[in-house]
């Protein structure tokens, strides 16, 4: 008779490990990775409180959390299909989002004027750069480092 394993085909859940408390640098990695959100999220109200154009700020916020869902949902869609259509996919999902936030820019300039835009394109500066920033430090996608 064969040996038997309870534990061969047992599925952990995420981060079900000896303390039943998340790892903490998944927890870490879950931070950076969603830091630009929370700082934008945050910001808006706090900016528009200190006078900051009200249509700006709300106009370059959701167009910059709606460029994040994209990017999530299109990651999770690229990433089924083949390794040839990959690369385009990603390419035109890069620059999707970027014309998002430009028409965002300009939407903000056209219906509050020219203080709206110019703090739409602060607040989607800001938010790039922290996530410019939180890519460079997270390293390569799956951790591989040469």
């Amino acid at each position: 008779m064969t040996d038997l394993d309870a534990k061969q085909d047992l599925t952990r859940l995420p981060g079900a490990g000896p303390g039943g408390l998340l790892d903490l640098a998944d927890a870490r990695l879950a931070i950076l990775r969603y830091l630009d959100v929370a700082l934008v999220v945050v910001a808006a109200p706090v900016a528009i409180a200190l006078g900051a154009p009200v249509v700006g700020v709300l106009v370059s916020a959701a167009a910059w959390l709606m460029q994040r869902v994209l990017a999530r949902v299109g990651q999770r869609w690229i990433a089924g299909r083949g390794a040839d259509a990959r690369f385009g996919l990603n390419l035109v999902d890069g620059f999707g989002r970027i014309w998002l936030l430009a028409g965002a820019i300009v939407l903000a300039a056209v219906i509050g004027g020219r203080r709206d835009g110019l703090a739409a394109a602060l607040v989607i500066f800001c938010a790039y750069s922290i996530a410019f920033a939180m890519r460079v430090v997270e390293g390569r996608p799956g951790g591989s480092r040469p």
